[in-house]
C-alpha cells in the first residue's frame, strides 16, 4: 500500500505515524508545500507548545470548539486528550497541566514535542519531502488517487491520501477540494483580539484582570475569564473565546461593534453595590485611591475613578449616591467601541474549511472521493484557545490514519 499525506503540520504528522503503525509494509510519504514542518507546533503557546487541554470530561473537552464541537464529540471517545498524554508520555516526554488546564511539555519548549515526533517518523521510516507543493488531485482507476507534484512532469498514484493542509485563510486556497465535489465552508479568522483605537484604557497596556464577564452588543454573544489590556484595545482569554464563538457575526459586522466588560466579574448588580457601601462603612475616612475593590489593578482603578469623575483626594465617605451609581455602573457595564481585529499571534486560526457534511466522521473519509481523508484544521472544526486546535489535529489525525 502507498500513503500520501498532503501537509506537514501537527494533523499530517499524527495521521503519518498512525497510518504507517496500522500499516507497518505501506509506503508513508509525507509532502510538505514549505521547507520546515511542524511549524505551528515550534511557535504555539510562545514557544512551548499547548499539546492539549487538561479538562476531565469528554462534555467539557468538545465545549471547547464554536465549530464542530459537536461532531468531533464521537471521535473523543476514541481519542481525547487524555489519550493525548498518554501518547507522549508513553514516547518518553513527560507533560504538566496548568491551573488553566493547558497542557505543556515538562521542558516547556515545542522543540521536546517536534523531537518526540521526529523520533516517530524516523522509527517508522516515513518518508518525508520538503518544498513540495500539490498541483492536483484526482481519482485513479481502481480506487486509487493521483497526485501532481508542481515542477514533476510523472503523477504519483497512491492507495489512500491524507489532507492535513492546515486551515486556509481564503477561499482560493480550498478551490483544488471544492472542485472534488466537496463542500468549502467560507473561511475567515478566529481567535483574534479587539481594537479600541483613541480610548484612554489602550494607556494601561499590559495591565490583566482576572476575572471579567465580556458581552457584545446587539448580539447574544457573551464569555468570561481574564482580560488583558493591550497597546491597541483589548486581549486575554475572555476575548479571544468572544472572537472566536462570534467570528461569522463580528466578520458580518465588519469588526465594528460595542462591548460591555463587567469589571467587577459579578452577574448580580445589588451584590457589587453592597460591597461598596460595605466599604464606605468600614473605611470612610480613606482615599478611595487606596481601597480598590475586587483586587483591581491600582493604575487601572486611578484610571476608572478619572473616567468617572471622581477627584482623587475623595474619601469614601464623601461618594454619595450618585457617585455610588456612577461607580457601581462601570464596575458591571463598562462600554467601549471596538473598530478592527488584531491576529494573535501564533495562535491565528481559520474559522470554516472542508464542510463536515462533505466527510464522514466515523472515518475521517470523503464522502465524495473515495481513499481520501481529512485531518486537522482543513476541516470546519476550530477550537479556542487553550490547546483544543491541537486536540483536533491528534484526534482526526489518529483517526484518519486508521484509513478505514
Amino acid at each position: 500500500m502507498k500513503i500520501g499525506i498532503i501537509g506537514g503540520g501537527a494533523a499530517g504528522f499524527f495521521a503519518a505515524i498512525n497510518a504507517k503503525e496500522n500499516y507497518p509494509s505501506a509506503k508513508v510519504i509525507i509532502y510538505e508545500k514549505s521547507h520546515k514542518v511542524l511549524v505551528k507546533v515550534r511557535i504555539s503557546g510562545g514557544g512551548r507548545c499547548n499539546v492539549t487541554n487538561g479538562c476531565d470530561s469528554i462534555d467539557s473537552l468538545s465545549e471547547g470548539y464554536p465549530r464542530g464541537g459537536k461532531s468531533i464529540k464521537r471521535n473523543f471517545y476514541i481519542f481525547n486528550n487524555k489519550h493525548t498524554i498518554e501518547w507522549f508520555e508513553s514516547r518518553g516526554l513527560p507533560l504538566y497541566t496548568q491551573d488553566d488546564n493547558r497542557v505543556f511539555p515538562k521542558s516547556n519548549n515545542s522543540e521536546s514535542i517536534i523531537d518526540c515526533l521526529m523520533r516517530e517518523i524516523k522509527r517508522l521510516n516515513i518518508e518525508i519531502q520538503l518544498g513540495v507543493k500539490v498541483k492536483s488531485l484526482k481519482p485513479f482507476s481502481g480506487d486509487r488517487l493521483e497526485i501532481i507534484l508542481q515542477g514533476e512532469p510523472n503523477p504519483q498514484i497512491f492507495d489512500k491520501v491524507i489532507v492535513a493542509t492546515g486551515g486556509s485563510p481564503k477561499r482560493d486556497g480550498l478551490l483544488w477540494l471544492e472542485k472534488l465535489n466537496h463542500k468549502i465552508e467560507e473561511p475567515i479568522p478566529s481567535l483574534f483580539t479587539f481594537k479600541i483605537p483613541n480610548d484612554p484604557i489602550i494607556q494601561m497596556m499590559g495591565l490583566s484582570v482576572e476575572n471579567v464577564f465580556v458581552s457584545i452588543q446587539g448580539t447574544k454573544l457573551k464569555s468570561s475569564g481574564p482580560l488583558l489590556i493591550t497597546h491597541w484595545g483589548m486581549s486575554g482569554p475572555a476575548i479571544l473565546k468572544l472572537s472566536a464563538f462570534g467570528a461569522r457575526i463580528l466578520s458580518e459586522m465588519k469588526y465594528s461593534f460595542k462591548i460591555n466588560v463587567n469589571w467587577a466579574g459579578e452577574k448580580n448588580n445589588d451584590i457589587v453595590t453592597e460591597l461598596l457601601k460595605s466599604i464606605i462603612s468600614e473605611h470612610p475616612n480613606k482615599l478611595m485611591t487606596n481601597q480598590r475593590p475586587y483586587g483591581l489593578p491600582s493604575r487601572l482603578w486611578m484610571h476608572f475613578l478619572e473616567k468617572i469623575e471622581i477627584p482623587t483626594n475623595k474619601t469614601w465617605i464623601e461618594l454619595g449616591k450618585k457617585g455610588l451609581n456612577k461607580l457601581m455602573n462601570l464596575l458591571t457595564n463598562d462600554e467601549y467601541n471596538v473598530k478592527g481585529r488584531t491576529t494573535f499571534r501564533e495562535e491565528f486560526v481559520t474559522c470554516g474549511g472542508v464542510s463536515l457534511q462533505s466527510i464522514d466522521m466515523n472515518t475521517m473519509q470523503s464522502k465524495a472521493v473515495k481513499n481520501l481523508y481529512f485531518a486537522g484544521e482543513i476541516l470546519d472544526i476550530d477550537g479556542i484557545t487553550g490547546g483544543y486546535n491541537f486536540q483536533n489535529a491528534w484526534t482526526t489525525g489518529f483517526i484518519a490514519g486508521k484509513l478505514e
